[in-house]
Order: C-alpha cells, then structure tokens, then sequence
C-alpha cells in the first residue's frame, strides 16, 4: 500500500523535490503518480494548450495536487459521517 493512502500529506510534503509521473488516462482524466504514491487527476478540459509531459517536477501540478487533497478531505468526512450511522460502530 503506497504510503500517501496511510499517511495524511500536506501539499508542500507531496510536491517539494518530487516528480510526478503521467501513470493513465481514463474517462477525460489525465491520472498522475508522485514518488510517495500520492495519485491525483487532471481533467482534460483543464489542459487548454498546455504541455503535460509524462514526468516533470511535481510543484508544476500543484494546482490539481491541492484539488484532490481537498476531495480527499471531504470524501473522509463523508465516510465518517456514515459510519456513525452503521449500526455497532463506535460514536
């Protein structure tokens, strides 16, 4: 398991000194891997004209990078959120 899924990062943490490497495209995203495993999504219609090389400096994707986190966040407070609805979950 990469250690951006165990690990709560901060967006300087994921991109200072880091490269990002292009891993897949699905559904209109761009998909981007950090060297900590950290994986993040760049919508095409985000692009415009832009160059997106398949490695390059992390910081150059912070934008994104700081998008995703903040989804994350979200999606966790969204799973907390049910789980204090599951029956014999700890409240």
């Amino acid at each position: 398991m990469a250690l951006a899924l165990l690990v709560p990062m901060t967006v300087k943490e994921i991109v200072k000194d880091k490269i990002a490497r292009f891993k897949f495209y699905k559904d209109g995203e761009l998909w981007y891997e950090t060297e900590d495993g950290f994986e993040f999504p760049i919508p095409i219609a985000d692009t415009g004209t832009g160059l997106f090389k398949a490695e390059d400096n992390a910081i150059r994707y912070m934008r994104w990078i700081r998008k995703h986190l903040g989804e994350r966040a979200e999606w966790e407070k969204e799973r907390q959120a049910h789980a204090r609805n599951v029956p014999g979950h700890p409240k």
